[in-house]
């Protein structure tokens, strides 16, 4: 049987001409899964690359595609930041607020920006152009404080040239970041990319710079190396342990456990337990057990019991 369109039976919005664009991309992302559902999360950001968010015929689509429901493309979409549920600005200028870049400036910088352009955390401007928002760690505290836009670096920011920044970006200029790519591309053409589409710009511009650089620098130029960890022998299983000390195994003759005196379990039969096992009686007979007739009083008898009783 013939498998119908995907145009004819979707839910979303979308026009035929981006739907069968949005369709031939999300076939070439669960090519690359073994499980077409692993595809979930760049397709997301596919979906966020034609609408500026991932809108609800963006989560319809994801769901048709991979057989899931909406509610199940909802959760992912809900829980990661990088996923926007409203319309998101042209540029996404970030400021890092963590603990190094806060203590170097960064809360003062996201404050400047906040009141320079009258937004709050995760808000537009009103002509659409800057998302501000505060982020974690950016991994690049040895330039803190640091301002991300589109997730390209601008390294060692004040408030003043982060507030200039947000002015050229909003006056269409063209910006180039501190290292990474000569200019910084659009949110939904950076979205593009998280998805799996290279823009061929990987190999643009400065990576590491000299701060990030520096340690290795001066390692190389003193001979440092990296320890090389001590790891423990492993220890020999028992059989092996008294082959090699020449102790016999638990349960050999010989063995240490072996020789090890009489503990509080090893009793005379019907014996208290803790009372040492008695040494047999030279007296009884070693077929019959009974004692043996010495034309005396014997040890033990009744007799022998009274006599002491009269001697006291």
């Amino acid at each position: 049987m013939t498998a119908e369109p995907t145009s004819a039976r979707s839910a979303t919005g979308y026009d035929a001409t981006t739907l069968a664009s949005l369709s031939a991309d999300a076939a070439e992302i669960m090519a690359r899964y073994p499980d077409p559902r692993s595809g979930l999360l760049p397709m997301l950001h596919l979906v966020q690359s034609i609408d500026g968010y991932v809108s609800r015929d963006g989560i319809l689509f994801c769901a048709e595609q991979l057989g899931l429901t909406a509610a199940e493309v909802s959760a992912v979409a809900t829980f990661y930041t990088q996923y926007k549920r409203h319309p998101n600005g042209t540029y996404t200028v970030g400021v890092c607020t963590n603990t190094l870049c806060a203590v170097m400036g960064g809360d003062a910088i996201f404050d400047e920006l906040s009141d320079h352009l009258g937004v709050g955390h995760d808000e537009t401007t009103d002509d659409g152009a800057i998302t501000l928002e505060r982020v974690e760690c950016n991994a690049a505290c040895d330039y803190a404080p640091v301002v991300m836009v589109n997730w390209e670096f601008f390294d060692n920011q004040t408030p003043g040239s982060a507030t200039a920044l947000a002015d050229r970006l909003r006056s269409g200029e063209a910006v180039a970041p501190t290292r990474g790519a000569t200019s910084v591309c659009t949110f939904k053409q950076m979205s593009r990319v998280l998805a799996g589409f290279p823009d061929g710009r990987a190999d643009e511009g400065v990576g590491a710079g000299e701060p990030t650089l520096v340690g290795l620098r001066i390692a190389r130029d003193r001979g440092w190396t990296a320890p090389t960890p001590e790891r423990p022998e492993p220890e020999a299983p028992e059989s092996e342990a008294s082959a090699t000390t020449g102790e016999p195994a638990a349960g050999e003759p010989g063995s240490s456990a072996e020789r090890q005196p009489a503990t509080t379990a090893d009793v005379a039969p019907g014996g208290k337990p803790g009372t040492p096992q008695a040494e047999p009686d030279a007296d009884l007979d070693a077929e019959s057990g009974a004692k043996k007739s010495t034309g005396g009083t014997a040890k033990g008898s009744t007799k022998g019991t009274e006599e002491g009783s009269a001697d006291e």
